[in-house]
């Protein structure tokens, strides 16, 4: 109650000499009172509001509906979430035009309040300005910690700009035409059509897997019964015979019954390869990908290379040896697009092992603790 009536005598006092210079006509001092008067209100809203329960980062989500497809929403909602919380989710666009029908469904299903904005002029849209404005009328809320600016254009760079200014964390989200002033106004910067392309390559190899599995199905179960079949025929043999074709134990040769045979197999030799790549290191799992052009691809790499190089020269140790989480998190820092989705990899060690010229070590401390390191190769 005492501090509720505090904060009424301050903005009283403010009032008093936002008046008083009224009356002088000094321009100055009205501006610095008017200034007063936003941060008292700022300072209230965020004194009324509730004690954040989360320890995750708040995100508002605005969406360019004149620049961005519907086929995006689910890889938009699931970056956020891998960074924190979506507490705003809109939309902007004008719905009455016919482009922006097939949203509909995809808003109600995944609660995106849309927000209309007319075209003032033909062919020249108002979108931008809707969610600039609103941005900032989020930002002094204080409500957020972040915002997701999911559009493919560049009239947006200096909002991603100011947002970083005010400490919130940025992530874009477009395509592969936006501009690179927007890219680099980011903290982050997602490839929409690259994790889309990367996610349908997945989901087309678990389908080949399913129909597999269906196929072998008729198969394996056939092979159940005519194996309970066998089982049933053995059990009836007696028991001398048994003893007689039992093989000798101190036999080299493998016994039949100790390989594990599997349904589509051609035979023992196959299952015998098998065991003896067991052993073997399995290769690691590479999506394919084909959506990025041959020269964009070679500038990201040579890009990316340059600047691991440089992670290297500032902060390897004696040895030239890097903490590979130490590379990833620089890597996000200096280049706000990498994300090794964009090039068939789920992982960044594997992605770091194809480039060929940096060896990965696992060296083993005192207390016998494994920490993966990085390091350029040595040229023969």
């Amino acid at each position: 109650m005492r501090a509720s009536t505090h904060r009424v005598h301050d903005a009283y006092r403010v009032l008093r000499r936002l008046s008083c210079a009224l009356a002088r006509g000094s321009r100055f001092a009205a501006e610095c009172a008017l200034l007063g008067i936003m941060r008292a209100y700022v300072s209230s809203r965020k004194a009324l509001m509730p004690a954040q329960t989360s320890s995750e980062p708040r995100f508002a989500i605005l969406i360019d509906a004149d620049n961005i497809s519907e086929k995006y929403i689910k890889i938009i909602l699931d970056e956020v979430s891998n960074a924190g919380v979506a507490t705003y989710k809109r939309i902007y666009g004008d719905w009455t035009s016919q482009r922006l029908v097939s949203w509909k469904n995809c808003l109600l299903e995944n609660s995106i309040i849309p927000i209309q904005q007319y075209s003032y002029t033909y062919g020249k849209s108002a979108t931008d300005s809707a969610m600039i404005i609103d941005a900032m009328d989020i930002l002094y809320s204080g409500n957020v910690d972040g915002f997701a600016i999911v559009s493919s254009d560049s009239d947006f760079t200096r909002l991603a700009a100011r947002l970083r200014e005010s400490g919130m964390q940025v992530i874009g989200m477009g395509e592969q035409k936006t501009p690179e002033p927007f890219i680099s106004a980011c903290n982050q910067f997602k490839y929409l059509d690259l994790l889309y392309a990367s996610r349908k390559a997945e989901e087309a190899v678990e389908e080949a897997g399913d129909e597999d599995d269906a196929a072998d199905a008729p198969r394996s179960r056939r092979r159940r019964r005519s194996g309970a079949s066998r089982r049933a025929k053995a059990t009836r043999i007696d028991d001398a015979a048994l003893v007689h074709d039992e093989p000798d134990a101190s036999s080299d040769e493998p016994s039949a019954q100790g390989v594990r045979r599997h349904p589509g197999d051609a035979g023992g030799a196959r299952a015998a390869a098998t065991n003896d790549a067991e052993g073997a290191q399995e290769p690691e799992e590479q999506i394919e990908f084909a959506e990025m052009s041959r020269a964009a691809r070679r500038n990201h790499m040579k890009k990316i290379r340059s600047t691991i190089n440089a992670i290297v020269d500032k902060f390897s140790d004696d040895e030239g040896s890097v903490p590979l989480d130490r590379v990833g998190d620089e890597l996000s820092k200096r280049l706000p697009d990498f994300d090794v989705r964009n090039y068939g990899f789920k992982k960044l060690r594997p992605f770091l092992k194809s480039l060929g010229v940096y060896d990965i070590v696992e060296p083993e401390d005192a207390s016998g603790q494994r920490q993966i390191f990085l390091r350029l190769r040595d040229q023969d």
